[in-house]
């Protein structure tokens, strides 16, 4: 590597001479916590966070209790990598639409922060390294659902659903419903109906989370040329929509209710159920009468509705 120097570049001007990074010199401080931000922000916290909020719970409804410690933190650094690892890849599959889209644009790859060939490793590492932890210390079957949750995000729904289908959303909700799978089965090293039930939950959830988002950019989708539902939909389907899967988001979180929990779980549940149901028919008549809609709306309410439901089921788990 060649060492760093910085040679005075004189100007026409008479001005003080600029100085200028030489090629093949380190870049200043400032810009490496720029590219650290940058490989930060390629593995989109946001829904590591969100993901991680549904996994604990079914850790511990798994466990009749706290698990151990231990297990927890694996499957948490485990699945936080591999969320993580599946984004970044997303990020390298998609740097040609999100330049394209105003929502996206500024995101790494498309500012040329990191090269997509730098993603694409950034990615595959993490991958190898979230498979090989969960493998080493949880069990197979937990270890084959991540590697199934990435392989299925990236190349089935990103790289195929997601640019060819309306239904995309609907294909590609088993991979945000699978850290549910991944945090019962590290637990008991088996899937049980109680699993399943929360793995549904999730899964319907995600229309009613992420139609209303797409509302609000589907000029954005439709500049990309992805056909989201409500790019190439009516107002009107998608908002039917939208009220069928939240009533089957509500109905499935209240049919888990049996298996395996009390009214500690039950009525935040019926609560927080009941407010999600008001607001996407809100939403839905808003746009019936002409009314200028707020999709965002629905779409905040639903993530507070999703940690509160799994917030019952640790607190249940726990008495």
């Amino acid at each position: 590597m060649s060492m760093i120097t910085e040679r005075p570049v004189s100007n026409s001007a008479g001005q003080p001479p600029v100085r200028t990074v030489a090629e093949g010199s380190v870049a200043p401080r400032r810009d490496v916590r720029a590219v650290f931000r940058a490989y930060v922000t390629l593995t989109k916290p946001r829904i590591v966070e969100l993901l991680l909020v549904t996994t604990v719970p079914a850790m511990m409804l798994a466990a009749d209790g706290l698990p151990s410690l231990w297990l927890v933190a694996v499957v948490l650094v485990g699945g936080s990598l591999a969320a993580g690892a599946a984004s970044v890849i997303n990020c390298y599959i998609d740097r040609d639409i999100d330049q394209l889209m105003r929502r996206t644009k500024r995101r790494p790859l498309p500012a040329h922060t990191v090269s997509p060939r730098s993603a694409l490793i950034f990615g595959l590492t993490l991958a190898v390294i979230s498979v090989a932890l969960m493998a080493v210390f949880t069990n197979l079957l937990a270890a084959g659902l991540t590697l199934a949750a990435i392989v299925y995000y990236d190349l089935i729904y990103t790289l195929w659903l997601k640019r060819t289908t309306a239904a995309n959303t609907f294909w590609g909700g088993a991979c945000g419903a699978a850290p549910v799978l991944i945090g019962w089965a590290a637990v008991t090293g088996s899937l049980s109906p109680a699993a399943w039930g929360l793995f549904a939950v999730v899964f319907f959830w995600q229309m009613p989370h992420f139609y209303p988002l797409a509302m609000k950019y589907k000029d954005d989708y439709a500049r990309a040329g992805i056909p989201m539902l409500p790019v190439v939909a009516s107002t009107r389907r998608v908002n039917a929509e939208i009220l069928i899967f939240t009533w089957l988001t509500v109905l499935t979180s209240l049919a888990v209710w049996p298996l395996g929990m009390s009214f500690v779980y039950g009525v935040p549940t019926l609560v927080v159920g009941g407010v999600l149901v008001v607001e996407a028919h809100k939403l839905a008549r808003r746009a019936a009468s002409g009314q200028a809609v707020k999709p965002m709306r629905l779409f905040h309410w639903s993530t507070t509705y999703l940690t509160i439901v799994f917030a019952a089921v640790a607190l249940d788990a726990l008495l």
